[in-house]
């Protein structure tokens, strides 16, 4: 698991384009087989993708994180891009079907992520959370997420924001997780832009064909830059960073927050004239 030191604002303004990447961007979320994981100091929180194949793979049970086991003391949200899977906890298992998402509650031991089809994986993108106490296990099915329309064709932002881990649909200690989706010819998402000082933010892009590109905005409002991020990739934003993207054409992504509340409006919001 790779470790990624906190970036403050000030710091962040000497960073070159590839000062900007190391730090922010997560290049490889997916790998066949295996399990990758980016361990942020911004709040404590991991990203990474779980590609099960042939064979099913195992959160890792080991004092890595400080704990007995990856999740004594954590929580986890997951959301499948892929083919239809299986999650086992606990020696329960979970269908986990294409953009069906799952909470893992804090003190889930032993948990196993299988394919049920190798030739079409399943592709389960993760965030994960320090957590204080136990909330339920369980799978929430697409159409059980609470779906928001927003935006407009003028604002070349019309998309509908599915929450999946949220207040509104089931309890969690801290994490807060869900995917917006675009309408053809809508590629703008977040703007006017915001921050939220109470909370980070990790946005994860995908559902774009190999020349597609998004530029991902971030800084502070009054000095932002620029990474341009492809499919498949993750950008961790700090709670002083706006987040804001435009695709040269449509895609999906997922984003997931954890601080100090669950507020979703829980935003300061920027004025267009103040951003540079």
């Amino acid at each position: 698991m790779e470790a990624r030191e906190y970036v403050n604002s000030e710091y962040a303004k000497t960073l070159d384009t590839q000062g900007l990447r190391k730090a922010f961007l997560v290049e490889k979320v997916f790998e066949a087989g295996k399990m990758t994981a980016v361990y942020s100091h911004v709040d404590r929180m991991i990203v990474g993708g779980i590609m099960p194949t042939t064979d099913a793979i195992a959160l890792p049970v080991s004092k890595a994180l400080g704990t007995e086991y990856f999740l004594a003391r954590r929580e986890m949200g997951l959301i499948n891009i892929g083919g239809a899977g299986v999650i086992e906890v606990d020696g329960v298992a979970y269908e986990v079907g294409a953009r069906e998402a799952m909470y893992l509650s804090m003190g889930s031991k032993d948990v196993q992520f299988r394919s049920k089809d190798s030739g079409n994986p399943a592709k389960f993108y993760f965030n994960s959370a320090p957590a204080h106490r136990a909330c339920r296990t369980r799978v929430v099915r697409f159409e059980e997420a609470q779906h928001v329309a927003l935006g407009s064709e003028a604002e070349c932002n019309k998309r509908v924001i599915h929450q999946y881990i949220h207040p509104a649909v089931l309890e969690s200690c801290q994490l807060v997780m869900g995917m917006t989706v675009f309408s053809e010819g809508s590629v703008w998402n977040t703007m006017p832009v915001h921050t939220h000082e109470r909370r980070m933010e990790v946005y994860f892009y995908f559902d774009m064909p190999e020349e597609r590109v998004v530029f991902h905005f971030m800084g502070k409002p009054e000095e932002t830059r620029h990474i341009v991020v492809r499919n498949e990739q993750a950008v961790i934003s700090p709670s002083w960073s706006i987040h804001a993207g435009v695709g040269t054409g449509k895609y999906t992504f997922i984003w997931g927050m954890a601080g100090e509340n669950q507020t979703f409006g829980d935003m300061d919001n920027v004025a267009m004239a103040a951003l540079r």
